[in-house]
């Protein structure tokens, strides 16, 4: 993963395409990419069988989120921590974990323009 100056994102936002999202996760997160080819054929799929949008404008939205968490280290750290505690910790820790994990996602989609989850 590239570094960045203290607290700086890694990448600026890129707009919310597959070509752009594709070539982000690349640059910041490489490990990801098989999971994203994987879940775009199968959005593409859903999309083509129903003749609904849907499937891909949630996957969009869902790698948008992804991408805007992963290219700043301290948020992708701190969803990595909350993610740790919901797996690891007791019932109370773990709704706490959940809360907080809700939080940072609504405030990626309210970053990139995407209504709340």
């Amino acid at each position: 993963m590239t570094t960045s100056a203290a607290g700086q994102p890694l990448i600026p936002q890129p707009p919310a395409t597959v070509t752009a999202l594709r070539q982000a996760i690349r640059q910041i997160a490489p490990a990801a990419l098989p999971a994203f080819t994987r879940e775009l054929d199968q959005a593409a799929d859903q999309s083509r069988q129903g003749s609904d949008l849907a499937p891909l404008q949630g996957f969009i939205a869902q790698w948008a989120t992804y991408v805007h968490i992963q290219r700043q280290p301290y948020l992708a750290a701190e969803l990595r921590r909350w993610e740790d505690t919901a797996e690891s910790g007791d019932a109370a820790q773990a709704r706490q974990a959940a809360s907080e994990i809700g939080r940072m996602l609504d405030e990626a989609h309210a970053a990139i323009g995407l209504p709340a989850r």
